[in-house]
C-alpha cells in the first residue's frame, strides 16, 4: 500500500512522528511536506496527497494540521477523495467500514501522538464492507 503524507506548520512535529512510525511498520510512505514549522497554507500540501492518490498511484493519504478541519475541508473539495476528520479509534474503523474513506485527517492540537498513531493503525487495518455502503458512497461524487 502507498501512503502520501503531509501536514502544514501546525502538524509538522506530529507528521514527522507518524511517518517514521509508518516506516518503521513496513509501509510504503511517501512525505509531500511541509518540511518545518515556519507558516504556511495548508491547502496547498492538502492539493498534493490528492493529486497523489487520484493521479500517481497513492491508496491513501494522511494530513495533519492544527486541527484537522482545514485539511479535511480542502480534501473533500477533489471528487474521488472522502476525507475524513478523526479524533477516536471507533470514528477510524467506521469511516473505513461504511464510507471507504481514502485520506485520514487529524490535528496535531487536539490529539498526542499515541493516539495519533492508534487511529492510523485502525484506519489503515480496517476493510471497507461494500454492499449496500457502496450506493451511498456513489453518491458522494456530485
Amino acid at each position: 500500500m502507498k501512503i502520501a503524507i503531509a501536514s502544514d506548520h501546525g502538524g509538522f512535529e506530529l507528521k514527522e512522528k507518524i511517518f517514521n512510525y509508518l516506516i518503521k511498520k513496513g509501509y510504503s510512505i511517501e512525505n509531500f511536506g511541509t518540511d518545518s514549522i515556519e507558516s504556511c497554507d495548508y491547502p496547498v500540501f492538502a492539493k498534493k496527497v490528492c493529486n497523489a492518490i487520484l493521479n500517481d498511484g497513492f491508496e491513501k493519504g494522511i494530513l495533519i494540521c492544527g486541527t484537522g478541519i482545514g485539511m479535511s475541508m480542502m480534501a473533500n473539495r477533489f471528487k474521488g477523495i472522502r476525507a475524513a476528520c478523526l479524533s477516536d479509534k471507533y470514528s477510524a474503523q467506521m469511516t473505513r467500514k461504511h464510507n471507504d474513506s481514502n485520506v485520514l485527517c487529524f490535528g496535531a492540537r487536539v490529539i498526542d501522538e499515541s493516539l495519533a498513531q492508534e487511529i492510523v493503525d485502525v484506519w489503515l487495518e480496517t476493510q471497507y464492507e461494500g454492499g449496500r455502503h457502496q450506493k451511498r458512497i456513489d453518491m458522494l461524487d456530485v
